[in-house]
Parts: structure tokens; C-alpha cells; sequence
């Protein structure tokens, strides 16, 4: 087996994929790259028995076959390379025990140990029962926006992934940790209805992947699986069995008091005033009277205290309510808009962050805090 392939285009490949391997792996198989060669044609595959990845790459070769590549090694030898070619070929091993895989350059040459191929698990069997497509940069935004707010509780699995909800008049994205909520909006995606988790670690790695892309992503799934194609790559992972909250439940319908200000002037204002709170609440207090927004922050054990005062645009009876300032300042490191709208009614109730601006007619976003009490 032997093939000759860009080192730039193959980095690329390993890099798409190599975020799913870890070198804690239940079986040591998995801590390889499956390579198969097919003529021209090279897939790599990933696993860490959840979640599958692949991608191909265009080769120069006549042959086929499998060879199963230490990801680390490949990983960390082909990145020292320039964009040229390289010629890979699987030799015996000189001592005739197993293969080896030949590494060549323009003047080096590099030898690497191989594992049995066959003992890489196949890619999961999968029949698909439903069927949606999305545009790569739709579904780019929706995980930016959402995958901050999901929770690392084990013992509540339904909430470390994102809901999926599609339906014939909008599709929702939604994560939560119990402390706070997001739900992105598209009503230029429909479907008929249909709804599943998706868990955490692949939609870190998609979102990267996706980030420039005009493409469509195409997702299959059923009852424990999805499958993301898309362009030349290929995901398969299991979903999150479980029934996710009712979300909606939570979020107020009537909120009279409405604080518009400018996104990146509260952002900062946070930053400095967190520095001076409670390390175990992280509690930022919002006083507004008038078109003033007082800040206040303090940690009695070390007698720290923030004191602030930011111009903004109120409507509503005077208010005092305590928030998460790292819960805040995640989420509006997230929005991309200018301005925003804190929208709250009672200082024991949620409150609602939505941008003003930076959002496209269909898509709409809103994020939720619980409040913090007490000092």
C-alpha cells in the first residue's frame, strides 16, 4: 500500500478530525487514525467509541487497503512539514513482526510502528429515520450562541448537550444549566417536527469545522444516533437519551422594566466590577433609577467593594437585583450586537438579555439569568 499526498492537505485532514481522540481512550485501538485507501481517494476516520469522525483526502496511488496510524505521532511529524509532497508506503517491519509505515520527504525518511487495523471498530450501523438539512453558517451561529450555556452535571445528562427542536414554523436551539438559558431562533429553517440532543464535545469540534463554510450540512438521525454529512466529511455520534425540560416554562411573559445600554461599555463595567465580588456568588447588583445603571460589588471577607455608575436608557419602577457577573459576562461576550435590552420584572425572577441590533430578520436570540439573592 503506498500513495503520495500533499503534507499541507494532510494536516488539514488530521486536524478536522483529531479532535475527537484523546489518549485516555477505553480501548487503546482508539488512540489511532484509520486510514483506507481507495486509488485516489483517502478516508480518515476518527473515534473515541461515541463519536465517529471522517473526513477524505485526494492521493496519488493505484492501490487500497487499511493501516491503523498512531494519531500523536502522524499528528505531531506531519505538522513540521511545508506544503509538498509526501510518499507514505506500509512496509514489514525489518524484525517481521507486523507492519510499518514509511514516511518520505524530498531527502528524509521517517518509520513509524502500525496497530492492526482490523481491530478498529467499524463505523456504526446507522438507518436513519428522519432527515433535515441546514446551511453550515446557520448552524455555525446557533452553536456559537448556545453551547457556552450547557451544563457539565452528569447526573443531568439532557442539559450538557443542545436541544435540536424543529418544526413547521421555526426551529429552536436551545442550552441550559439551570442558571441560565439561551434559545436561538431561525424562522428561515422549517421542517416538520422533530427534536433530539445533541451532546457537548461533538458540536465543539463542528463548530470549528463549520465556522466558513457556504455548504449544507445534512443531519440523519433516530432514536439513539445522528449523522452530520457535510462537504467531504462525515459525523456520526450518539445523542442524549432523556426528555429535555420545558423550558419555556421558566422564561417570564411579563417584564415591565426595560434596561437598553450599550453592549460592550456593560461588558467592561462587569469585568472590573467582578473583580471586587463574592468568589463563591460572583453576585454584580444592578440598582437603575432614572437613565443611571448603579453597579455594585463586594466581598465582606476581604472587603472588597465596586461602586459604578453607567449612563444608560431606562423604562420601569426602580429596581435592585443581583446577578452571576460570570454567567453575564459570558453571555454578552457571546451576542454580537452593539446594544442590549435587560428586560426584568421582580429581583427574585429571571432576567432577559436580548441585542438590539446584529441579527438578520429571521433569527432571533434570547438569553436568560436567574437571579442571584442575597450578598
Amino acid at each position: 500500500m503506498k500513495f503520495i499526498v500533499s503534507s499541507g492537505e494532510l494536516w488539514k485532514a488530521l486536524q478536522t478530525v483529531s479532535g475527537v481522540i484523546s489518549s485516555s481512550q477505553s480501548r487503546p485501538i482508539l488512540e489511532n487514525y484509520l486510514f483506507e485507501l481507495n486509488e485516489n481517494n483517502l478516508k480518515i476516520t476518527a473515534s473515541d467509541g461515541e463519536t465517529t469522525l471522517v473526513t477524505t483526502v485526494e492521493v496519488k496511488s493505484d492501490d487500497t487497503g487499511k493501516i491503523a496510524v498512531p494519531a500523536k505521532t502522524i499528528q505531531d511529524l506531519i505538522k513540521t512539514f511545508g506544503d509538498h509532497p509526501l510518499t507514505l508506503s506500509v512496509k514489514e517491519n525489518a524484525e517481521g513482526s507486523g507492519s510499518v509505515l514509511e514516511i518520505l520527504d524530498e531527502k528524509d525518511n521517517f518509520v513509524c510502528a502500525l496497530d492492526n487495523a482490523e481491530d478498529y471498530p467499524e463505523l456504526p450501523e446507522f438507518d436513519a429515520a428522519q432527515s433535515v438539512k441546514i446551511p453550515a453558517g446557520i448552524l455555525s451561529e446557533a452553536l456559537n450562541n448556545t453551547l457556552f450555556a450547557t451544563s457539565n452535571d452528569s447526573l443531568r445528562p439532557v442539559m450538557t448537550g443542545v436541544l435540536f427542536q424543529f418544526g413547521e414554523e421555526e426551529t429552536n436551539f436551545v442550552s441550559t444549566d439551570s442558571h441560565r438559558l439561551v434559545v436561538y431562533k431561525r424562522k428561515d429553517l422549517i421542517s416538520e417536527p422533530m427534536e433530539f440532543i445533541m451532546p457537548k464535545k461533538p458540536l465543539s469540534i463542528f463548530k470549528n469545522i463549520l465556522a466558513n463554510s457556504g455548504d449544507e450540512v445534512t443531519i440523519e438521525f433516530n432514536e439513539n444516533m445522528a449523522k452530520f454529512t457535510f462537504g467531504n466529511n462525515i459525523w456520526i455520534c450518539r445523542l442524549i437519551d432523556g426528555k429535555y425540560p420545558n423550558y419555556s416554562a421558566v422564561i417570564p411573559k411579563e417584564n415591565p422594566n426595560v434596561l437598553t445600554i450599550n453592549r460592550n461599555l456593560l461588558l467592561n463595567a462587569i469585568r472590573r466590577a467582578s473583580i471586587m465580588s463574592n468568589k463563591s456568588t460572583n453576585q454584580v447588583r444592578f440598582k437603575l433609577s432614572g437613565n443611571i445603571l448603579h453597579l455594585h460589588a463586594e466581598d465582606t471577607e476581604y472587603a472588597n467593594k465596586a461602586d459604578m455608575q453607567i449612563p444608560c436608557d431606562y423604562n420601569g419602577d426602580d429596581i435592585n437585583i443581583g446577578f452571576s457577573s460570570k454567567f453575564l459576562t459570558e453571555m454578552l461576550s457571546v451576542i454580537g450586537a452593539d446594544d442590549i435590552t435587560m428586560k426584568m420584572s421582580q429581583p427574585n425572577r429571571p432576567g432577559i438579555v436580548e441585542p438590539v441590533d446584529g441579527l438578520e430578520e429571521n433569527e432571533h436570540l434570547l438569553m436568560l439569568s436567574m437571579p442571584v439573592i442575597g450578598m
